[in-house]
């Protein structure tokens, strides 16, 4: 079965990367390119600059785009997202939501949405990445007493969000197998003459810098020894085929809201 994909935001570079990823992919299909108001793409083919041509042009009139499609992919920003989450839920069409920085309402927004159209909502949509939480999850449990943990991530000089969803989930993923709560222990910045380190805490820092995809490090520090998990991204091209993956997973699901280890069966 071929999949009708609809894409958001396809000016930003996710965008760039799900439409390749779509095109290479001979069990999906462009159906839709949504942008911005007053995007300079508006009209034109997303993919013809990149080698990939379609007969699809973009549009910034979501409710036109999304009928007949059978999944929209949205990596974008906050406030965009929550207009394509409704947009969806009018249309009844499945949402793979890959956009990291929501504050906690509309965390909520999307949950409520999840009771009409099913959902996949992950702060990484790489198979890798997901496997690290699981992993997390266990060397958590393992390594409870006595190891100090730190969250390191890196991305790239345009990232508007910090520390990223990535880091985050990580962070909940060993909060949630130690039974902690992530807003009660987390730390995100150290400054002057902070102490001694509290070990029920769980330390995030973050590095901004040039073209970095994304780096992201889970450190367990102990008394002679120190046990990292670390994942690397050097392509979007993961985020776009693990989107690809959550796309085709949706299809003939119950509404609802889901993650990437739903999708991985890592539960």
């Amino acid at each position: 079965m071929t999949v009708r994909i609809a894409i958001a935001g396809v000016s930003g570079r996710m965008g760039r990367a799900l439409i390749e990823a779509v095109a290479a992919d001979a069990n999906c299909a462009l159906h839709a390119a949504i942008d911005r108001p007053a995007s300079p793409l508006l009209g034109v083919d997303p993919g013809a600059a990149w080698g990939v041509a379609s007969s699809v042009r973009v549009t910034d009139l979501p409710a036109d785009a999304l009928q007949g499609a059978q999944v929209l992919i949205d990596f974008t920003r906050p406030e965009a997202s929550l207009n394509y989450l409704d947009a969806c839920v009018n249309a009844g069409v499945p949402l793979v939501i890959g956009t990291t920085g929501f504050d906690e309402q509309g965390k909520a927004n999307i949950a409520a949405a999840a009771r009409h159209i099913p959902v996949v909502f992950a702060p990484n949509m790489s198979v890798g990445v997901n496997l690290l939480m699981k992993l997390a999850e266990i060397a958590a449990q393992v390594l409870e007493d006595g190891y100090d943990i730190e969250v390191i991530e890196a991305h790239h000089r345009h990232k508007v969000d910090a520390p990223s969803g990535t880091a985050l989930g990580l962070g909940q993923a060993v909060a949630g197998a130690l039974g902690r709560d992530l807003a009660q222990c987390a730390v995100y910045g150290r400054e002057g003459v902070t102490g001694e380190r509290d070990p029920q805490t769980i330390g995030f820092a973050t590095v901004r810098g040039g073209d970095i995809v994304g780096d992201h490090t889970l450190l367990f520090a102990g008394v002679g020894e120190r046990v990292e998990l670390t994942h690397k991204a050097s392509s979007r091209a993961t985020f776009a085929q693990g989107a690809l993956r959550a796309a085709k997973w949706l299809q003939g699901r119950a509404p609802g809201l889901y993650d990437m280890r739903d999708v991985l069966s890592l539960k």
